[in-house]
């Protein structure tokens, strides 16, 4: 009975350890439990840790003294993130280093095979940290595992897994090309990139705003009605949308109202240019928690750019903010590069509209960010760099462990140091931002923008592979025009 309580504080006090922000010197917590295999008493061990720069991890691992049966299984103790990711994972024939890419399977993401049709679910290998063979391997020993009685029950079906199983295996041994797709709703899953921080040109890494069906599934509820509110309850969010005039808000209350929902150097950002006209409220559901919460909106005219759209939420229950600025207006006709000369420090106060469309390209440091990396930010230099350094540790942060090999650690390092150096002004430094919608800006520093020498803009017709990527190839709006031209002619006398 003693030994019991002892395992019941045990439990506890592992508990109690995720919940506190310890960063290191966790201790190792030792539980009695039963073996799934032999029906006795086993041990499992627990063992919170904190990978640098990537998350809380709590591992554990389980071993049966008695049938000698052995598991171990990653749980992330750290918080969900805001988007899903989905790793794109190009592999090549031919192609032997790539299958050496650690891989970190979470337990609520998925493994695709498309050339195979074959999938991996996240109940299986779930909490798995391996590399790319290690996570093929581990497949096709678990589909092989009970062939030889299948041969016996269903000899046609294990035909059909065998026949599988060398495709699988020549996936395996780099054999034949195909794509390894890593989709993780939590947004908690990873695959190393060797050639970080620049570019990877086999690994396309994309985020992605969550279903209801997957935050029902992560454990959140999808709807807010089950969340504990009854209809009737007091403080419920209204369901009517709210036009505050700009007679109530006002350029200074304007100010306040933005700012409950974003930072302060946006909302003096955006008011530098105009207050908005009319400031609108709307109840919507928070991306991290999905408890009710409001968002904010308004539209805004920026002198030599466009008009935009600035839409602000906050969740009361879980803290979580979020801004985004999407673009105003029709579609551009031509894409759009701007590059900033950053000459001296006061280049970094520059006002820095960044669409979610956009590429950051950084010459002297030799680095590119895909449109999409960052999302749509309104920002400076100064924060843009910073938001950089923050995602680009964050993103490939797991490869900065113990295990990583000396020389690609300086060379993190280096990089480090050198994007650090932007910031503090040591040379000048070119900023090219790259948009194929032309949704983004840079503001100039006279009040022509043609009297800014440093501050070049170079138009382009976009490529069809990006029109296609953008799905601009399959609008079609000659029902459209038609109706349009035909009223034009009727209202003509």
């Amino acid at each position: 009975m003693d030994n019991k309580n002892d395992q019941d504080i045990d439990v506890r006090s592992v508990v109690e350890a995720v919940s506190a922000d310890l960063s290191f010197g966790a201790p190792l917590y030792v539980v009695e439990s039963m073996c799934m295999r032999c029906q006795e008493n086993g041990t499992t061990r627990f063992l919170l840790t904190l990978i640098p720069h990537f998350r809380k991890v709590l591992i554990s691992a389980f071993e049966c003294p008695h049938c000698g049966e052995r598991n171990n299984e990653v749980q992330f103790a750290g918080e969900i993130q805001p988007r899903g990711c989905c790793y794109n994972l190009e592999v090549l024939a031919g192609d032997v280093k790539i299958f050496d890419r650690q891989v970190v399977k979470s337990e609520s993401a998925t493994i695709k095979i498309p050339e195979l049709d074959f999938e991996i679910p996240p109940e299986a290998q779930r909490g798995s940290l391996s590399t790319v063979e290690g996570i093929l391997a581990r497949a096709a020993d678990e589909l092989s595992a009970l062939q030889g009685e299948r041969k016996k029950v269903d000899p046609k079906t294990a035909e059909a897994i065998d026949q599988f199983l060398s495709k699988l295996r020549a996936c395996a041994k780099a054999e034949t090309s195909f794509t390894f797709i890593l989709d993780d709703p939590a947004g908690n899953s990873f695959i190393e990139n060797p050639h970080a921080p620049s570019p990877d040109p086999s690994l396309t890494i994309k985020f992605y705003e969550r279903t209801p069906e997957q935050q029902a599934t992560l454990g959140y509820v999808a709807n807010p009605s089950q969340a504990g509110q009854s209809e009737g309850s007091l403080g419920a969010p209204s369901t009517k949308t709210a036009y505050v005039p700009n007679g109530t808000i006002g350029a200074t209350a304007g100010h306040r109202a933005i700012a409950q929902s974003n930072s302060t150097d946006i909302s003096d950002n955006l008011f530098r240019y105009s207050a908005p006209e009319e400031v609108m409220t709307f109840p919507s559901t928070c991306g991290a928690c999905t408890e009710p919460c409001e968002t904010r909106m308004f539209v805004t005219k920026i002198p030599y750019f466009q008009e935009v759209i600035v839409m602000a939420s906050t969740c009361d229950s879980c803290g979580y903010r979020n801004s985004e600025l999407k673009p105003g207006g029709a579609i551009p006709e031509k894409g759009k590069k701007i590059t900033l000369s950053v000459r001296n420090i006061t280049d970094l106060s520059r006002d820095v509209i960044k669409s979610d469309t956009a590429g950051v390209i950084i010459p002297e440091l030799d680095l590119e960010l895909a449109g999409g990396t960052l999302g749509g930010m309104v920002t400076t230099v100064e924060g843009l760099v910073t938001q950089i350094r923050e995602s680009l540790a964050r993103v490939h942060g797991f490869t900065f462990g113990d295990s990583m090999e000396e020389s690609k650690l300086n060379k993190w390092r280096e990089f480090g140091a050198r994007l650090t150096k932007l910031l503090s002004f040591e040379q000048p430094w070119t900023l090219i931002l790259d948009d194929e919608l032309a949704n983004s800006f840079i503001a100039p520093v006279t009040d022509d923008i043609k009297d800014d020498h440093q501050l070049t803009f170079e138009e382009y017709e976009r490529s069809w592979d990006q029109n296609e990527e953008l799905g601009l190839n399959d609008i079609d709006t000659s029902s459209a025009d038609a109706a349009y031209e035909s009223t034009e002619t009727t209202k003509l006398p």
